[in-house]
């Protein structure tokens, strides 16, 4: 059985405005992105985890590395982000200034619409879906494999309707994934990729400010 938990980098000083970043714009974190892991891996970093596997982006391999400790973190380039094309790095109110046209088809369909010189969200699912195949494939035969993933928004979202049996174009509509957010999935044994359970969802208890509702989303969700 494959128990997988998933999370996204912490904060950028490239986070606020809130802008694509995806494979083209390779930064680190910023000081609170590094606090949000350092909370991160107070929180996770003394469980089992017999994997720890990360996008290959600077920000999610910090993240990861923050968790591990001395443990090895894996290196898997079907977590990198959604290559945003000729979108990398233009906040929302940008692309919209720019081609509001263009933004509009893909806002309607993410999934087919390819990001003007990137990724669709559909071809970014058959990454996930791959990662996914490999990770049940090591899991077969034993009782319980707990993975831990460490990539970003767009990507995490795409994962969780391929895990979940949602069709991708919704994954905009229908998932929030919080900078160093706690998700976690479980796969029957010899399960699919699209046979998860969904245990927990983008949880941020260990970086929200007292008072705050737990259903609130946090600062650069």
């Amino acid at each position: 059985m494959l128990t997988l938990v998933l999370t996204r980098h912490g904060l950028t000083d490239r986070s606020d405005p809130e802008q694509h970043l995806g494979q083209g714009l390779d930064i680190g974190l910023s000081e609170a992105g590094r606090a949000q892991a350092a909370e991160l891996a107070a929180r996770i970093g003394g469980q089992r985890f017999d994997r720890i596997v990360s996008s290959p982006l600077v920000r999610a391999l910090e993240t990861a590395r923050s968790i591990a400790g001395d443990r090895p973190v894996a290196i898997d380039r079907r977590l990198a982000e959604m290559d945003y094309g000729t979108w990398e790095g233009l906040t929302y109110a940008e692309i919209e200034d720019r081609d509001p046209s263009y933004r509009a088809r893909w806002v309607a369909d993410p999934a087919t619409v390819a990001c003007p010189g990137g990724e669709s969200g559909d071809e970014v699912a058959d990454r996930a879906r791959a990662f996914l195949d490999d990770e049940l494939g090591a899991a077969s035969g034993i009782a319980e494999r707990v993975v831990l993933a460490v990539a970003h928004s767009s990507l995490d979202r795409i994962l969780l309707c391929v895990a979940l049996g949602i069709p991708i174009r919704e994954y905009r509509d229908r998932f929030t994934q919080s900078q160093v957010n706690v998700t976690a999935l479980t796969f029957p044994p010899d399960g699919r990729p699209d046979e998860a359970r969904l245990l927990v969802m983008n949880d941020t208890a260990h970086v929200a400010p007292a008072g705050r509702p737990p259903w609130e989303p946090s600062p650069g969700a």
